[in-house]
């Protein structure tokens, strides 16, 4: 699908990922875009300065949801493209607490399940639509320092893997946009795992890219990072030696967490000396 003269809604699109491709559908010539946003200031800011139309929408409430949808459809006369960008993330394995593994399961699946409730009859009516729903590369791989984020961004994958199977044939298109590391502020560099994937960190500009090339060729995975296509094909022939492989990261991760403490506490050290021998040479 080419985007020119489409109407696009791009939930979570004030910030990183969701503005930069709201940005570039802007600059492919599209009829509407609707960047959508928890923060209501934020996406009209956005909105204003790459020229779309900014509203307020928490998707974690289906109402909205619906009403952002609804009323695109009313004011435009279709629904083109959908994109489920909005997404949250909380550290922690299965000792996290209920709330937030409840909060993750809203936002990063059940707000894509509203999207699609509220979107496919009436592309299924237009005879077109498209789905793109981001994940993230922990939905095909793993997020080894966050269960729930890891666990509900597989849910996300195989929603998209079933809206796919299920509506293709009807006229209806499903991407599952699949990055790794992204220079956003989700991107947070005081966590081990994300100073990990800031080496091969993208810009948002260039996943928003990728998703244009995804999209015209209507591939169902997107990966911006070409790596994890490696990688998942890895999984899927050898899934007990990617496993075994994997088990491998937590314990490099720790290694090099304790060896830059001994870095910081050497240089701590250093400093105090330093600081000590200055007082007494005066």
């Amino acid at each position: 699908m080419d985007i020119d003269e489409r109407v696009c809604i791009v939930t979570g699109g004030a910030n990183g990922i969701g503005r930069a491709i709201a940005e570039r559908f802007v600059q492919e010539g599209a009829a509407q875009v609707v960047v959508a946003d928890i923060d209501g200031a934020a996406a009209q800011k956005t909105a204003a300065e790459i020229g779309a139309l900014g509203v307020a929408c928490d998707v974690g409430d289906e109402a909205q949801l619906a009403t952002l949808i609804g009323e695109t459809f009313e004011r435009t006369g279709r629904i083109d493209v959908v994109v489920s960008n909005a997404g949250i993330t909380a550290s922690g394995g299965v000792e996290a607490p209920d709330e937030d593994w409840q909060r993750l399961w809203q936002i990063n699946l059940m707000a894509h399940v509203y999207a699609a409730r509220a979107a496919v009859p009436l592309m299924l009516e237009q005879g077109e639509g498209y789905l793109l729903q981001v994940a993230s590369a922990a939905g095909v791989l793993t997020e080894i320092g966050s269960a729930p984020y890891s666990v509900t961004k597989h849910a996300a994958v195989s929603l998209a893997e079933w809206l796919s199977i299920q509506y293709r044939r009807k006229g209806l298109r499903v991407s599952c946009l699949c990055p790794a590391g992204v220079a956003t502020d989700f991107l947070d560099l005081d966590d081990p795992i994300h100073q990990f994937l800031h080496f091969s960190a993208k810009t948002p500009a260039e996943v928003a890219d990728s998703v244009i090339e995804g999209m015209r060729d209507e591939r169902f995975l997107i990966l911006p990072h070409p790596e994890v296509g490696e990688y998942f094909q890895f999984k899927g022939d050898q899934y007990d030696r990617w496993l075994h492989n994997f088990s491998k990261l937590p314990e490099k991760i720790a290694r090099r967490q304790r060896k830059m403490a001994g870095v910081v506490e050497e240089s701590q050290i250093r400093n105090s000396k330093s600081d000590t021998n200055s007082k007494l040479e005066t």
